[in-house]
């Protein structure tokens, strides 16, 4: 997916439909948009949403960023006018999602505790695999500096060079 472009997600009932924002490799909603993601008032959101940062979960200043829109002046035809509307990063996102108390809250929460569990396997998975190819790595390494050694000159206390052929 390419940066700072609009993503249509739809929720799997094909009730709701939300343009998402994707942009610094992260997605952003609106609390309007998170209201309809999860079901709730905008004004559940936002004490959501408020309760994150008093609480001390997530820095307001790393997770929400005023994006700046043109719009059609609402009173004077032929003009426009720009907006800025506050968007929240994906943290947010889930933070939210861990707090409200709908069917659309809990469908995220099931969505996001598979998508972790499928990561932490995954990454077990291939964190196991590299260290099997390491040890292996390794073991050919150990075996080849042993033989190495064996075959190497040995000089002696007294600077007499002898060659050891042993196997």
């Amino acid at each position: 997916m390419k940066q700072d472009q609009i993503v249509i997600y739809q929720t799997e009932d094909g009730k709701t439909q939300i343009d998402v924002r994707l942009e610094n490799e992260t997605v952003w909603l609106t609390q309007a948009q998170m209201a309809e993601l999860f079901q709730k008032d905008r004004t559940v959101i936002t004490r959501h949403i408020n309760n994150v940062f008093k609480e001390g979960e997530l820095e307001k200043e790393a997770v929400c960023a005023k994006f700046a829109h043109t719009t059609q002046h609402g009173a004077i035809e032929g003009k426009q006018q720009t907006k800025e509307t506050v968007l929240y990063n994906l943290d947010v996102i889930i933070s939210v999602g861990y707090r409200v108390h709908s069917k659309r809250g809990t469908a995220f929460r099931i969505w996001a505790r598979q998508i972790i569990k499928d990561y932490l396997v995954k990454g077990y998975a291939v964190n196991e695999r590299i260290r099997h190819e390491q040890i292996g790595e390794l073991r050919q390494l150990v075996g080849m500096l042993g033989r190495t050694i064996q075959n190497q000159e040995v000089i002696s206390n007294d600077g007499c060079v002898t060659v050891s052929l042993t196997r």
